[in-house]
């Protein structure tokens, strides 16, 4: 039997384990972020809850529009 190419529950449950986990990643680091550092109004809570609903784009979303709205010391 050929069994080269063949991908079974066990590899598609991994796979999909490791895609979470890295997906994880960046929406941790995205609110550490917005907590530790200050922002103008209300910003600092819309930008949690942005994040936290929308996961991955809203960490995304955060890092590339959200860092710019920090207030600097």
């Amino acid at each position: 039997m050929n069994y080269i190419g063949m991908v079974g529950p066990r590899q598609i449950m991994l796979i999909l384990g490791v895609i979470l986990t890295l997906g994880f990643i960046p929406t941790i680091i995205a609110l550490i972020d917005i907590l530790k550092n200050k922002f103008e109004g209300n910003n600092k809570i819309v930008w949690v809850l942005i994040v936290l609903f929308l996961n991955l784009i809203g960490a995304i979303l955060y890092f590339t529009i959200g860092k710019k709205q920090k207030i600097k010391n």
